[in-house]
């Protein structure tokens, strides 16, 4: 397994000169929005999906339609580390992430400490209850505080907030829905599966 890479955050220094930039990256999943600037990675807005991607759509090719011409390095980090997640899964683990540049990664909080939790401890096919992740991040009492932070992750998929699920093992809330946690899920079971049977 290649050493995980941890993305690194950028200073509060350089926040007069943002210049934001966006992208839109069409995934099997619909239209993933993508705002960055030089310094790191702002945001990325998740589609809302009504209905699942039928299988030739969720093969379908996965590339920026908007915003190409001006991507900064972390944008470009960003869309091909997502082009990996969806179409050739096991290469993700030694791309480099990008920084991330979102105010809420920038200050230290509960939040930021469990949202870099799930992303260095919780792998591609693996899901983790809030109660696991808030015992992950310190704080075995903070269940609900961890379902605050999932719903705040700026950057969902990369951080990846699909994989915290009910103790029940009901699959629980979602920033983009139901179906598109659900879709994640399966994406990620099936291809940890594909890697599995694979000879070593």
């Amino acid at each position: 397994m290649a050493p995980k890479l941890v993305p690194k955050v950028t200073s509060k220094g350089g926040e007069s000169q943002c210049k934001e930039k966006r992208v839109v990256l069409l995934s099997p999943v619909g239209k993933l929005q993508i705002s960055g600037c030089e310094m790191g990675l702002h945001e990325i807005k998740l589609p809302k999906m009504s209905v699942l991607p039928s299988g030739a759509e969720s093969l379908a090719a996965c590339e920026v339609c908007e915003g190409a011409e001006e991507m900064t390095e972390p944008l470009k980090q960003c869309t091909a580390w997502l082009h990996a997640y969806f179409c050739q899964p096991a290469r993700t683990a030694t791309l480099p992430l990008p920084a991330f540049h979102h105010p809420l990664l920038q200050q230290d909080s509960f939040t930021k400490e469990v949202l870099w939790t799930l992303l260095r401890d919780v792998e591609f096919g693996e899901v983790v209850s809030y109660k696991q992740l808030a015992d992950l991040a310190g704080n075995s009492r903070a269940a609900r505080a961890v379902g605050g932070a999932m719903r705040s992750n700026p950057i969902p998929i990369i951080i990846p907030c699909h994989r915290v699920i009910r103790s029940s093992g009901q699959s629980g809330n979602y920033g983009g829905g139901h179906l598109l946690k659900e879709w994640l899920l399966s994406h990620e079971r099936l291809q940890k599966e594909k890697q599995q049977k694979l000879p070593h």
